[in-house]
């Protein structure tokens, strides 16, 4: 992806400190004439998302997963309350650099604006394992997959940002990016499993491997407000939320997160939706946001280092290239 400047947070003002309450039904502005991409929206929070924007009435709602049934489920649910709403599910593994690819053609052939990304497809603590492209499974499925998708639907985005004044990247992170290992990404071992990264406990590298992909997912979405100030993309933790991505995770692996206070799940997908349809005077453009709209502290060293986010620019666009080119 060529960068349009450097000057980065040019179009925004300052933030305010918090959201203190947020009621998406009369909070969530009308989206009228609005395309939606959600990744990873047959459950959770994509599922929420959904069903939530949906309700102000956008043109077209795509979204991602890989079970049929359940994305008839979630359509039928949401055209209960939004009928006139178009929505259409694209079969996709977004650990799968081919199917991201695939995906990101039937948006760009069907659709001539993209107002809204929603980065929010993932895995959480899972076993060590290889995606089909030879890369950490976790770090493909949070983090590589979506910035194939950032890449390929990029002229999409830059063009509704110029002709509508705003197109947005929302990239869903977590709190987890503390337990990334303490270089934030270790791009010497991200082609295997990563089986020995970190020493925490109750999970160890799973949780290491997960952070990783979360730190890397934060200062991604950091990098891309600079390169394409045109763009607001920001960088969201939901709320430690009891989801389906705890599901195969076991009780040892789950230890660091049972003493964490718990968002609703009825409620998890209300920071998402809040960085998505928010007046554009209420963010900061690259920030990292968590629960109640509040501007992330970035508790490590790798959070914060620009020049690992540059890093990990350059490194990402290399390994796309290289797979655009098979």
């Amino acid at each position: 992806m060529r960068a349009l400047g450097r000057n980065a947070f040019n179009h925004t003002v300052k933030a305010s400190s918090t959201m203190p309450t947020f009621n998406p039904e009369k909070d969530i502005p009308s989206l009228a004439g609005k395309v939606i991409l959600i990744t990873g929206g047959t459950a959770g929070l994509g599922q929420g998302s959904i069903l939530e924007l949906a309700k102000h009435q956008p043109e077209h709602i795509f979204f991602t997963g890989r079970n049929q049934k359940s994305a008839d489920s979630v359509i039928a649910s949401a055209k209960k309350t939004s009928p006139n709403v178009e929505i259409d599910f694209i079969q996709c593994d977004i650990s799968s650099l081919a199917s991201v690819n695939a995906a990101a053609a039937t948006v760009t052939a069907k659709a001539s604006r993209l107002d809204i990304l929603m980065l929010n497809a993932g895995i959480m603590a899972v076993d060590p394992g290889l995606s089909v492209d030879g890369y950490e499974i976790q770090f493909a499925t949070n983090c590589l997959g979506h910035t194939l998708l950032v890449r390929r639907l990029l002229p999409l985005l830059l063009s509704t940002a110029e002709r509508f004044g705003d197109a947005r990247v929302i990239n869903m992170t977590s709190t987890g990016y503390a337990q990334a290992p303490r270089n934030g990404v270790d791009f010497a071992t991200i082609k295997t499993t990563q089986e020995n990264l970190g020493t925490l406990m109750g999970g160890g590298s799973k949780w290491a491997r997960y952070g990783q992909s979360k730190v890397a997912q934060m200062l991604y979405s950091q990098e891309l407000a600079k390169r394409y100030p045109a763009l607001t993309s920001l960088s969201i933790h939901p709320g430690v939320i009891q989801t389906g991505l705890f599901d195969n995770v076991s009780f040892l692996t789950k230890l660091p997160t049972m003493f964490m206070k718990k968002t609703p799940v009825a409620e998890g997908h209300y920071m998402q939706c809040w960085g998505a349809t928010a007046a554009r005077s209420k963010i900061q453009n690259g920030e990292y946001y968590e629960p109640k709209g509040v501007v992330g502290k970035r508790s490590t060293g790798a959070s914060k280092d620009m020049k690992l986010a540059a890093r990990l620019w350059g490194w990402t666009e290399k390994e796309l290239e290289a797979f655009e080119r098979k």
